[in-house]
C-alpha cells in the first residue's frame, strides 16, 4: 500500500530553481484511493516544481497505461494515459481565506510557515481527467465498431423493447387528441 508520506514534498529544503520529483503508481496507488475502474496500471508522474521566493510553480506530466471495459459492451480495454497539468501554489498571511474566495483550481493557497505539502490528491484527480469519460473500442478501419456484436445485438433488442413499451403507456390517450 501506498504510504501518503511519499507524497509530501518538503517546501523548507527545495532550492530555488526546478526540482523534479517521479512517482510509479500501480493498482495498490488505486486501492488506496479506493478506485475500481482503475486495473493492471502502469502510471508514470513527473512533476517539476519551479521555486520562486513567493510561490511554487507545479508540472505534472502524466504518462502510461491501465485498464478498463468498455462504456458500450463490458470488453477490456487499454488505455494510454498521457496529459500535462499545472498548478500555482502561493504563499499567504490568510490561505484559508484566499482559498475559500479563490474561483481557480489551478492556483492554491499555503502558509508562509507551511514546511510541506501533499500532492497525493492533486495526482489523483490528474491522473482520473487524464482518463476518458467514456471509454469505447472504437471503430475499424470501415468504420464499423469494434464492440463485442452479440452485447450490441442485446442492447438494440433491448431498446426495441423499451420502445414498445413506451409507445404502449401513450397509445390511449390519441383518442383524446382532437377533442
Amino acid at each position: 500500500m501506498t504510504g501518503k508520506r511519499e507524497f509530501e514534498i518538503g517546501l523548507v529544503g527545495l532550492k530555488p530553481g526546478t526540482t523534479i520529483f517521479e512517482y510509479d503508481l500501480g493498482d495498490t496507488f488505486f486501492d488506496f484511493e479506493q478506485l475500481v475502474e482503475f486495473k493492471n496500471s502502469d502510471i508514470h508522474i513527473k512533476l517539476f516544481i519551479d521555486k520562486h521566493p513567493a510561490f511554487f510553480q507545479l508540472k505534472f506530466e502524466i504518462g502510461g497505461h491501465t485498464e478498463m471495459v468498455c462504456n458500450r459492451c463490458g470488453n477490456p480495454l487499454k488505455i494510454d494515459l498521457w496529459d500535462d497539468f499545472e498548478v500555482v501554489i502561493k504563499m499567504v498571511d490568510n490561505p484559508d481565506e484566499m482559498n475559500t474566495q479563490n474561483d481557480d483550481p489551478d492556483i492554491q493557497f499555503i502558509s508562509w510557515n507551511e514546511s510541506h505539502f501533499n500532492v497525493q490528491d492533486m495526482i489523483n484527480e490528474f491522473v482520473q481527467l487524464s482518463m476518458p469519460t467514456h471509454p469505447n473500442c472504437g471503430e475499424d478501419e470501415k468504420g464499423e465498431s469494434k464492440c463485442n456484436k452479440e452485447t450490441l445485438e442485446m442492447l438494440e433488442k433491448l431498446k426495441e423493447t423499451e420502445t414498445k413499451k413506451e409507445n404502449s403507456i401513450w397509445k390511449g390517450l390519441d383518442k383524446f387528441r382532437n377533442n
